[in-house]
């Protein structure tokens, strides 16, 4: 009966293809890792540009919030300077009941 003994050659290409194998699977693993980082960073990437969009919406609302409340201001302030408006004393009020129609002056 012959004896099978492995060569130095085999051994030496059976470390390489393990190495070689070893290898693919890590650098397989590592992509899938790649794939999965992108994926969840461009998911958060989109949330915070729908955020920036809607805080966006928001600050336009707030300036012409703002902007109504300073016409408000230029309106009563015209009234006054240009048109001479002012509040009248209570001596010149009159207050109108819904009672009948009845107009009765304030002291």
């Amino acid at each position: 009966m012959a004896k099978y003994t492995i060569g130095r050659d085999t051994l030496r290409l059976g470390f390489v293809i393990v190495v070689l194998l070893v290898t693919v699977m890590g650098s397989a693993f590592m992509v899938v890792n790649q794939v999965f980082a992108y994926r969840h960073d461009y998911r958060g990437y989109n949330k915070l540009l729908t955020e920036k969009d809607d805080l966006q919406a928001e600050w336009g609302r707030l300036l012409i919030e703002q902007q109504t409340f300073g016409a408000t201001a230029q309106v009563g302030s015209r009234a006054v300077t240009q048109l001479r408006m002012y509040s009248p004393p209570a001596s010149q009020t009159v207050v109108i009941s819904t009672n009948k129609n009845a107009i009765l002056q304030v002291p």
